[in-house]
Order: C-alpha cells, then sequence, then structure tokens
C-alpha cells in the first residue's frame, strides 16, 4: 500500500481523499510546522508528501526519503522546494494553480481599502472608546476613484485584482516578464517599464513569485521612487519587499500606507512594523476562504492519487522525470 505523509492538519476536505483512494496517511498532527527532524521522521518509507510553504523541501530531505514519489505544494508558490533536486530524483512536484485566485485577488482589495481608507486607525478608535464623534477632519484617507493601480506581475491573480478594479474606474499599468495582450484587451491595462510603473502608481500591488530576481524588487531606491501619498500593497511573497527600507519609508510618510499579508521571515516581522499606524498587517491570509483552501486540498489530493497510479499529475512544477 502507498503511503504520504501530511505535514499539518487540513481543512475539510482534509486527508479523506486519499484514504478513499487506499492511501495509507501519516499526519503531523500539531497546528504548527513539523520540525526538520520530524519532517524528516514522517517521510521514512513514504510515497508522498502533502506539504506546506513552511516546509523546506531541500536536497538533504529528499535524500532521507528515497521511496518518494511526490511532492505535493499546497499552495501556488513552491519557492520552499527545490524542485530541481526534486527533479533530479524523479520526485514530482505539484502546486495549486488557479482554485485561490479569486480569494487572493479580494484579499488584496480588503488591504488595498482598508490601507486608502484607514479602516484599521478608525477600529481601533472606536474599540477604545477614544472616538468623540464626527469631525470633519478626523481620519481623511485616499479615494481610489480615478486613480492608478500599478501591478508587478500580471498572471491569474494579478489579472483578478486589475478585473476588480473596473469598479472604482482605475486605469490600471502593469509590468510583467511577459505581455498579457489578453488584459489589455479585456480591461484595457497598459504595460510599462519597471520604473514607469513606480513613476505612475497611486497604488501598487505586488503579484510576483519570489525569484532571485524579484528578491526586494521594492527596495529603498523603488519605495523613493514612488510617488507621494502612494500606497504599497503585497499579497505575494514577503521577499519582494525589503522590509527594513519600507518601514523607514512609512516612517517618514513618504508613502501613505502598506497593506501586507506576507513577510520576510514569517512568522516574524521586521522591527517597528507594528509601530507604524499607516501599515496593515494580516496573518498570511490570502487563500484563506473556506471554498479556496478546500479546494486546494482536493487538487493536492488529486495529484497524490494520480501520480502514485502512474498517471500524469495535473498540476505539475517542473518538468516530470522519470523515478530512477
Amino acid at each position: 500500500m502507498s503511503s504520504v505523509f501530511v505535514s499539518r492538519p487540513l481543512p475539510a476536505p482534509g486527508t479523506a481523499p486519499l484514504v478513499a483512494a487506499g492511501i495509507e496517511v501519516e499526519q503531523h498532527h500539531h497546528d504548527r510546522p513539523p520540525t526538520r527532524d520530524e519532517l524528516i521522521a514522517g517521510l521514512r518509507g513514504k510515497q508522498a508528501l502533502l506539504c506546506l510553504l513552511t516546509e523546506r523541501i531541500d536536497a538533504d530531505v529528499l535524500d532521507a526519503a528515497p521511496e518518494l514519489r511526490v511532492v505535493a505544494n499546497l499552495a501556488v508558490g513552491y519557492d520552499n522546494v527545490d524542485v530541481a533536486a526534486a527533479t533530479a530524483r524523479g520526485v514530482v512536484v505539484t502546486n495549486t494553480p488557479d482554485v485561490l485566485t479569486d480569494a487572493t485577488a479580494e484579499l488584496t482589495w480588503a488591504l488595498i481599502l482598508s490601507a486608502a481608507r484607514r479602516v484599521i486607525e478608525g477600529d481601533a478608535l472606536v474599540r477604545a472608546g477614544r472616538w468623540t464623534g464626527w469631525s470633519p477632519t478626523q481620519l481623511l484617507g485616499t479615494s481610489l476613484t480615478g486613480k492608478t493601480l500599478g501591478i508587478f506581475g500580471m498572471g491569474k491573480i494579478g489579472a483578478a485584482v486589475a478585473r476588480r478594479a473596473r469598479a472604482f474606474s482605475m486605469s490600471v499599468v502593469y509590468t510583467n516578464r511577459s505581455r498579457n495582450e489578453a488584459v489589455e484587451a479585456e480591461l484595457g491595462a497598459r504595460p510599462a517599464s519597471f520604473d514607469e510603473l513606480l513613476d505612475v502608481s497611486d497604488v501598487l500591488t505586488l503579484h510576483a513569485p519570489s525569484t532571485p530576481q524579484t528578491h526586494h524588487v521594492i527596495d529603498e531606491a523603488a519605495l523613493a521612487r514612488l510617488r507621494p501619498g502612494a500606497i504599497l500593497v503585497n499579497t505575494a511573497r514577503g521577499l519582494l519587499v525589503d522590509e527594513a527600507a519600507l518601514v523607514r519609508a512609512l516612517r517618514a510618510r513618504r508613502l501613505a500606507a502598506a497593506g501586507l499579508d506576507v513577510y520576510e521571515r514569517e512568522p516574524a516581522l521586521e522591527a517597528g512594523l507594528t509601530e507604524l499606524d499607516n501599515v496593515v498587517l494580516l496573518p498570511h491570509l490570502g487563500s484563506a476562504t473556506a471554498e479556496a483552501r478546500a479546494a486546494m486540498v482536493e487538487l493536492c489530493c488529486r495529484n497524490i492519487v494520480a501520480v502514485l497510479a502512474g498517471e500524469p499529475p495535473l498540476t505539475p512544477v517542473g518538468p516530470v522525470a522519470p523515478k530512477p
């Protein structure tokens, strides 16, 4: 019988699809990432791994699991997995694209609106009993209507965010590795260089993967180039932003505000972030809807079942090499 190690408790449907397929399941039952030793011990004798972004699957882990055939990553991103090392060992890597697109786009807009209209500050004021009544100068925010939305990374999530900008009559500019002509035709989005994107964006939102090329793409120089009063939102990967530089820019009020759902060293935060009143901080909730998480779990399970049955995976990452 094939067996799988599941690195964390899962929302519904949980491991039921694996059990229904006759796969033996061993699960890490603590709602925290397994330690490296726990991960390696759990993988012993297993043919499959269902893991999260919090688990680093590198060559050493793969070498400790010679029977492993598939790593199903419960995320769109897969920078936690050494795909080249897995492929060299004949291990298939899969992810969960598409099924969390709308959830992440919706959360992006929740951050944009919260940052622009100072929602968190207003909530804190009322809860603390410090609200003394309506005032014409109280917590003045920024209107979005007619402004420019800049999108760094016009993939499926970026396009879903752009689509929702129509409700605010915003113009959309974007930077991507290649032109997205379908989005240009549908939404009138305009491609731009990275420098121009920084120059014209009233709201800049990040939707690119974490790669060596995107590491700290939003650094001191990029933040300085953003127009005064701009808003930065990141629901992609924390490593895209130099958080120390962001703290300085927010503290100096060069930016109006920021909204973050991801961080450089999750769950640790850059010193000073929590002291700022012009940043909205969320605990990596991008795909946190019951519907999206259920679809992600289901897709991971289907990938595992397919690979262990000798069939092609549904959503492979990188080339699929046979097990040597």
